[in-house]
């Protein structure tokens, strides 16, 4: 079974990321808004529970979010549109931080719901997370 069949039984993308960065600095990435539009989207995040932001999505246009749940430098969890939720996990790794991504609320009885997860999985695995990667471990502007 391949991994992109088994997310689309599960209805979820779960993405295992290496990054060689403090989980400070991972998770700087993740909440400052100056970061986040350099490796995904402009949006005004803010790393507090119920805070509602939206994100500039490419071909989407304003994506509404709201912070769920907070565990600085070890959890974040945000709406993505209506219905999909995105859990940052990080786990301090050696010199460096074990970032995992669990993307859910996938309606797998929709067709355009089922082609987004198959869309998606492989991107976040083989593009946006390792541009997080890249500016996570890179020079701090």
């Amino acid at each position: 079974m391949t991994e992109t069949n088994a997310a689309a039984r599960s209805g979820a993308i779960e993405v295992d990321q290496f990054v060689d960065a403090t989980p400070a600095r991972v998770w700087q990435t993740l909440t400052e808004p100056q970061l986040l539009a350099r490796w995904w989207a402009p949006g005004d995040i803010a790393a507090h529970v119920g805070h509602r932001f939206h994100l500039d999505m490419p071909g989407w246009g304003q994506v509404p979010c709201e912070v769920l749940e907070v565990i600085e430098q070890e959890r974040l969890v945000y709406t993505f549109n209506t219905t999909w939720t995105l859990a940052w996990r990080l786990v301090p790794e050696g010199t460096g931080t074990r970032l995992l991504l669990e993307h859910t609320g996938f309606a797998l009885q929709d067709k355009r719901e089922r082609d987004a997860l198959e869309r998606m999985g492989p991107g976040w695995r083989e593009d946006v997370l390792p541009r997080l990667a890249d500016v996570a471990t890179g020079p701090q502007v």
